[in-house]
């Protein structure tokens, strides 16, 4: 019955109609296919317009001797707007009226905004870190929250990349940085190091700070202009224990470290003095 009614309604249509559908078509599709290599060609002259426009923005602020992770971020922001506005412009080519897609993006936007706070909670921390500038890029931080910590080699409109000394990298959310304490161990030019050496009782006490004097005074890394001290730190129970402070250069910070306790140790042995370890005695 439903057939009999669909061929009916079909005897119905004017001729006319359909004769008139079919001229237009060709001039319909050579229309639509137009428009669609008129947009390919649109969005390939933009993506070089965005690329040139981000680049021509990259010099300048380098030329301005601007922060690289301020270079990073605006370029990321960029990126997103000029992509946004081209899309756009596409979408105008098959006659979409652009205050309708932003009016419908923006309806889209404030709801979607409730669903991934996080992501703009991370929007607003690197915005934060840009201004406030707690790190730039090439600064040794710690995220004390979750011991993370690197060198900061990039800041992105959401995250942060740290890269370990280990050769791993690490992605922090903007957000949780600008949130959570942090500690920045390349900030100051210069870092105080404490080192501490346990010598025996029996062993000659001046003659273990006088080494240990020597050694500070004639490293390199060591600014004597700064206070270098040598003291006795702790009367332990098998030891005493003897404590070097001294500052050195931020950049040099283990090297130093590692050196001078390895000079301490040689010395040491050089001067007999004995560095106590760990022993049980058996009376038979």
């Amino acid at each position: 019955m439903e057939d009999l009614e669909v061929i009916s309604e079909l005897e119905n249509v004017d001729p006319g109609v359909i004769e008139a559908f079919f001229k237009e078509l060709p001039e319909k599709a050579l229309n639509l296919g137009m428009r669609v290599v008129l947009s390919f060609v649109l969005l390939g002259i933009g993506i070089c317009l965005v690329r040139l426009f981000r680049k021509v923005v990259r010099r300048a602020m380098e030329r301005a001797n601007a922060d690289k992770g301020a270079v990073q971020f605006v370029d990321s922001c960029l990126k997103i707007a000029l992509y946004a506005v081209l899309a756009m412009a596409i979408a105008s080519r098959f006659g979409i009226d652009a205050a309708s897609v932003v009016a419908v993006v923006g309806s889209l936007g404030l709801t979607f905004g409730f669903a991934v706070q996080g992501t703009l909670a991370n929007f607003a921390g690197g915005v934060l870190i840009l201004l406030l500038k707690p790190f730039v890029v090439g600064d040794y931080i710690i995220e004390d929250t979750n011991k993370n910590e690197g060198v900061v080699t990039e800041i992105q409109i959401f995250y942060t990349t740290l890269h370990t000394g280990d050769n791993k990298v690490i992605v922090l959310p903007n957000g949780t940085l600008a949130n959570n304490s942090m500690t920045n161990l390349t900030r100051m030019e210069e870092r105080r190091l404490d080192l501490k050496f346990g010598i025996s009782y029996q062993a000659d006490l001046k003659k273990a700070k006088a080494v240990l004097m020597e050694i500070g005074e004639s490293d390199h890394s060591v600014k004597h202009d700064e206070s270098f001290r040598v003291f006795v730190d702790e009367q332990a129970d098998r030891e005493v224990i003897l404590g070097m402070r001294m500052w050195v250069p931020t950049g040099e910070y283990w090297d130093a470290r590692w050196r001078i306790i390895e000079e301490v140790k040689l010395k040491f042995d050089e001067a007999g003095i004995e560095i106590p370890y760990p022993q049980m005695d058996v009376h038979l």
